[in-house]
């Protein structure tokens, strides 16, 4: 292409074509693929925030890293090298990989961690998906400052299903901790407790004029009257549910997770760790500087990090020194209003996007979410804090799960992950404080190729009730029915939505509650399952699926890419 455009110089306009063709400034027409390349170079790189400067693991010496842009239909390849001390993946949250779990990226369970000084090609398929996602280490604790959005536009030609905003802008929430992170939670591992909280939170890596040195760590989004704006809203917090919201202004949420939603107006948005949001917000208010805020949503006993984290929605032409407002967020532990947001939720529904409920359940499955503690001689009171579905704690293997599978490698994991706990309790009623243990191993749940699957996630009193955000790798689900308290099989299912339930890849177990899901198990490979709040996935809060080949060519695993790591 560059020799013909160089022969073809003497035409300036066809000139200038070709070259914008080269960089990808014009893209290919709707029925071709385009291929969409990117460079990520793991690297430290000195920040400094809360007057408090240290190196930090970055994507291209970037906090948040790049943004992946794609076009529904593309193919995507992002070429990671490591020039760190720790070993790394990146987990692209929410693609659904189909066949292809090669690309998925969580460590130890579809790929061997890229180790330092070598390189590994994300090479996948955008394929019926449209909307925002995002990127994120996934090994240790590395994605509090490894990670990004990832935007996909709909097929040229298409609309959103929604009034066209003037212009987009990426909102990432994360932590950020003075000290460094991962000596962090190696030394509350070692201890058999919880790390220490978050120093902050941030958007778009600062933390805002609240805090101390932080003027200049600021970010502003300048906006114009009488236009509006979509914001594509990201939780990449390690531990915290967030309430977000914008001084005088309502939002309209159109879409979690990638899926279009039916539009509702709000003054505030709950957001898990894992979960993207994107609202439509109108500057329609008096020309002023207003400030954008998050705070903590966390409805049980447990400290967290309850300071607030501003932005500013800045009007054209109005000077820095006007002092912006705050939003009045909602109480911390607004359990009725973090109810109520959810069950707005709802799918569009329509011809063009219709939500494909699964109405007849192949495989039921019930697991129950509980802390724990087993015997650790060299911990804090010779106990170690732990996590369990269905009372089984999650032991990462020393091989990936996806490569044992397609290489038929015995002594790796067993199948037997229980479809149920063994014994029944009164999951949500007084603290249970006794007979703590779990059982520990690398067990994973089989199913069958194209099997319609119901899990209930019901959460427990064991130590506490809390709330959890769990994400399910290489699939969308419909989320069919929450409540408080214990599920009720023969009474909850006959209040179950299914005609428009919303569909996504990370949902909120509702503190002392439950909720279920349905899928479609038409992906086959081995598909992780886990609490995002990263201080739970690392006690055990985690199991995988292995869904099994079907009978046809285009419904088994695809051979290995030739440059997967090895362990």
């Amino acid at each position: 292409m560059a020799s013909l455009c160089g022969f073809m110089h003497n035409n300036v306009l066809t000139f200038l074509l070709c070259c914008m063709m080269i960089v990808g400034l014009i893209m290919p027409s709707p029925s071709e693929a385009a291929i969409k390349k990117y460079k990520f170079d793991i690297q430290l790189k000195n920040v400094s925030r809360l007057c408090h400067a240290k190196p930090i693991v970055t994507v291209n010496g970037r906090y948040p890293g790049p943004t992946v842009y794609a076009r529904e239909g593309d193919r995507v390849q992002v070429t990671v090298t490591n020039h760190v001390q720790y070993n790394l993946s990146i987990h692209w949250h929410g693609l659904k990989q189909h066949r292809n779990g090669w690309a998925d990226g969580p460590a130890y369970i579809t790929q061997c961690p890229i180790q330092t000084g070598n390189s590994y090609t994300y090479d996948f398929n955008v394929t019926g998906q449209r909307g925002t996602l995002w990127w994120h280490a996934h090994i240790l604790w590395l994605r509090a400052t490894v990670y990004g959005a990832i935007v996909i536009m709909p097929k040229l030609g298409t609309p959103f299903p929604f009034p066209q905003p003037a212009r987009e802008f990426e909102i990432l929430l994360g932590e950020w901790w003075n000290n460094d992170v991962e000596d962090i939670e190696k030394q509350g591992t070692q201890m058999g407790v919880p790390p220490n909280i978050s120093d902050a939170h941030t958007i778009n890596g600062k933390p805002g004029p609240l805090f101390p040195c932080s003027e200049k760590h600021t970010y502003v989004m300048e906006v114009e009257q009488g236009r509006s704006y979509l914001l594509r809203i990201i939780n990449a917090a390690l531990n915290d549910e967030l309430f977000f919201a914008i001084a005088g202004h309502n939002m309209t949420v159109v879409e979690v997770d990638a899926v279009y939603t039916k539009p509702f107006i709000t003054s505030s948005i709950l957001i898990g760790p894992g979960q993207t949001t994107n609202v439509l917000v109108h500057a329609n208010n008096v020309p002023s500087r207003y400030f954008m805020a998050a705070r903590v949503f966390m409805d049980a006993p447990i400290s967290v990090d309850n300071k607030t984290v501003t932005a500013i929605f800045q009007y054209k032409g109005i000077s820095n020194t006007v002092i912006p407002s705050l939003p009045k967020l909602p109480a911390r532990n607004d359990s009725a209003l973090a109810l109520s947001l959810n069950k707005k939720l709802r799918s569009l529904n329509s011809d063009q996007y219709p939500a494909l409920v699964p109405l007849k359940v192949d495989r039921n499955l019930f697991y129950t979410i509980g802390l724990g503690m087993n015997p650790c001689p060299t911990c804090v009171n010779g106990t170690r804090l732990v996590a369990s579905l269905n009372n089984v704690s999650f032991v990462m293997p020393q091989t990936a799960l996806l490569q044992a599978h397609y290489l038929n490698l015995k002594g790796v994991f067993r199948t037997d992950f229980p479809d149920r706990p063994s014994k029944p309790f009164n999951y949500t009623g007084a603290p249970l404080t006794a007979n703590l243990a779990t059982l520990t191993g690398t067990r994973l749940s089989k199913i069958a190729f194209n099997s319609s699957v119901e899990l209930v996630l019901q959460d427990t009193n064991l130590l506490s009730v809390e709330s959890h955000p769990f994400h399910l790798h290489g699939y969308n689900f419909f989320v069919v029915g929450t409540g408080v308290g214990n599920f009720d099989p023969s009474k909850d299912p006959a209040n179950y939505n299914l005609v428009d339930p919303i569909e996504r890849n990370t949902v909120g177990v509702p503190t002392g509650g439950w909720v279920a899901i349905r899928f479609r198990a038409d992906n086959p490979g081995v598909w992780f399952m886990h609490c995002h709040l990263e201080l739970h996935t690392g006690w055990g809060l985690k199991m995988a699926f292995l869904v099994e080949d079907g009978p046809e060519k285009d419904q088994s695993v695809l051979p290995p890419p030739k440059d997967l790591p090895i362990c």
